[in-house]
């Protein structure tokens, strides 16, 4: 189980659809878990989930747990808030991340202070926030 951060995002944003073909992610997230969606006739992995396979065209979707650890493969710090919820919560840091152990990118906050520096290349690790049937991956220093 990966390390849990008390809630960085402030209430009032929209939740995620615990309907669609992500919902794995979301409550594995929410128990401290990181899957990834992979094909369960090729075992490519793909993110974001997709209905199909895009190596093999199957349509036999499995998850695979990942390490949770990855690098910085791009970053942005954004200052205009995206959701009226975020109004009064910027700056903060986006980071494009790419796993370590499965080769796809993945998109988070970066936790910590926003005035933080951040270099392409820097080590992350997964940090999750719980909120009841599902959980957010955000991204932290180790």
């Amino acid at each position: 189980m990966g390390r849990r951060e008390a809630h960085y995002l402030p209430a009032g944003l929209p939740a995620p659809d615990l309907t669609g073909i992500d919902r794995p992610f979301w409550e594995a997230a929410g128990r401290g878990e990181l899957l990834v969606q992979t094909c369960g006739d090729c075992d490519a992995p793909q993110w974001p989930p997709e209905e199909i396979c895009a190596a093999c065209h199957s349509t036999n979707r499995a998850w695979r747990a990942a390490n949770g650890r990855g690098t910085v493969f791009s970053w942005s710090r954004i200052w205009h808030p995206v959701h009226p919820a975020l109004t009064d919560h910027g700056p903060y840091i986006a980071v494009v991340v790419r796993l370590d152990d499965l080769p796809v990118l993945m998109l988070g906050n970066l936790l910590g202070d926003s005035a933080q520096p951040v270099t392409v290349g820097d080590a992350v690790e997964a940090a999750y926030e719980d909120h009841g049937p599902y959980g957010l991956v955000q991204w932290r220093r180790p």
